[in-house]
């Protein structure tokens, strides 16, 4: 019993890769990283597209007029809308598009009822519109427990983002009523950034229709948005700040988009799994978790198992494929080296110049065999020093004089490769002369990719990465 709860919460987590659909696949045991079956829009059993609109009440909160509490006392509310095209990325993270329109109104009246103002009283309302890219996390489905079976119908989303806003601001001084406002027009600039972050609550009415309401907090960065500083009068340093800010509440549908009967975001992990095994209704009975079985006793479902003659004792994912960690080819299993990659014949181990009568492999023929270079670069590792520090003592104890080449992979140009090639053995020449080597013994030269220790790769795509980086070397040769 408590192995197959172990086996069913381990599945749960694991359900948003495998919903995709089982494909039957070849089950070669040295393989197991290419058993493993795409991803694709096909293939997905649940909609991640949507569509959401909606409208609410902005009210500037952090300006030098506000709408909260202004001079009067009183509470001044403008109007806005969004609408917004949204991915969900996994069922807990997504990403929205937004675009905001709307209209603050702030100070000490609503400038449309013409009144006369007094003294210090001003009275402004500004008209915006902003686009911006919002991240959208889904807390209930990130913080949901894989055994809660409850029905799904509301969610707690976190939203936060970055874009860009324009607006055009108005203003009413002091004086006689329907006086001239005064107005500044900001358009909209790609390096002039605002950021809103905010918190909505949604409520599933059916699986094509979501009601939301949210609270965003806006942070305009602008000290003028307000429409205090028009005119260049002075009533911005009533509050000397750098942003204008002002929350916005809002009640708005989503509408998602897709074929399939679910959303990624209302996705619950093990509900498909619950419904399948028909133990919603009965808590009492044993939880049979692999009806079909489990003919490769790996602890996978034959229903999930993509990879189902899993050798015995080999360890394998959730997916049920037999673990390659260094994805050489070869299963842990059978890999002698299973951090290094290597080829099957020399059981996942890198291949060595062996001492061809004892066959042992010596210092000298790991010396002269050199070092290994990352992709595009000249750089000498940190791994590499224990080789080269061996290799001083020896060339300092030879009676020979050695050429440091340098050779690369067979990407990029025969020129682009030579220069790499070159600055690669100049590098090792000069790390081995810094730290004490005969620099009259050593000679630097390049040769690119003509010399490459596996020929067969070229080009470099015909071949797996672990013989592409033994051709990106530095290597000794004696003259």
């Amino acid at each position: 019993m408590k192995q197959n709860l172990l086996s069913l919460v381990a599945i749960g987590l694991l359900l948003p890769m495998t919903l995709a659909g089982q494909e039957t696949t070849s089950t070669d045991a040295n393989s197991g990283s290419q058993n493993v079956s795409p991803f694709t829009q096909s293939s997905k059993r649940f909609n991640d597209w949507s569509i959401s609109a909606g409208a609410g009440v902005p009210l500037i909160q952090s300006a030098d007029m506000a709408s909260i509490k202004n001079g009067n006392g009183k509470n001044l509310f403008g109007y806005s809308a969004y609408i917004s095209v949204d991915k969900a990325i996994t069922h807990a993270f997504g990403l929205n598009l937004q675009y905001d329109r709307g209209e603050t109104r702030q100070g000490y009246a609503n400038t449309k009822d013409h009144v006369n103002l007094t003294g210090n009283q001003i009275a402004g309302r500004t008209q915006y519109n902003a686009i911006s890219i919002l991240g959208d996390l889904n807390f209930s489905n990130l913080l949901r427990r894989v055994d809660n079976k409850s029905p799904f119908r509301w969610a707690l989303h976190g939203y936060a983002g970055i874009g860009t806003m324009s607006y055009k601001s108005y203003r009413q001084d002091p004086g006689p009523a329907n006086q001239t406002l005064n107005y500044e027009v900001k358009p909209f600039k790609l390096g002039s950034l605002f950021g809103q972050a905010g918190a909505g609550l949604k409520f599933k009415i059916n699986n094509r229709l979501d009601l939301e309401g949210r609270v965003m907090y806006v942070v305009t960065g602008d000290d003028e948005f307000d429409g205090a500083g028009v005119g260049q009068t002075g009533y911005n340093l009533t509050e000397d700040q750098i942003s204008d800010n002002f929350f916005n509440t809002t009640l708005g549908l989503t509408f998602k988009l897709g074929k399939h009967e679910s959303h990624l975001m209302w996705h619950d992990p093990l509900q498909e799994i619950y419904y399948k095994l028909d133990v919603l209704n009965d808590k009492t009975q044993d939880l049979e978790v692999c009806k079909k079985g489990d003919v490769d006793n790996d602890g996978v479902c034959d229903d999930w198992d993509r990879q189902l003659d899993t050798p015995a004792g080999a360890r394998v994912d959730g997916a049920g494929v037999a673990l390659d960690v260094d994805l050489d080819g070869v299963i842990d299993l059978y890999d002698k080296c299973v951090t290094v990659p290597g080829p099957v014949e020399n059981n996942g181990c890198p291949l060595t110049m062996n001492n061809s009568n004892t066959g042992v492999v010596t210092d000298e023929s790991t010396i002269m065999k050199g070092i290994e270079f990352d992709l595009d670069s000249d750089k000498v590792l940190p791994s590499n020093t224990p080789i080269l520090n061996n290799a001083i003592n020896f060339i300092n104890s030879s009676d020979s004089k050695f050429n440091v080449i340098g050779g690369t992979d067979t990407r990029a140009s025969d020129v682009y490769n030579k220069n790499l090639s070159e600055r690669r053995a100049n590098n090792v020449k000069d790390y081995l002369i810094q730290n004490g080597a005969d620099k009259n013994k050593l000679q630097a030269m390049g040769r690119g990719e003509k010399d490459l220790l596996y020929p067969e790769c070229d080009p470099a795509e015909k071949c797996p990465e672990w013989k592409n980086r033994a051709n990106r070397r530095v290597y000794f040769e004696a003259k």
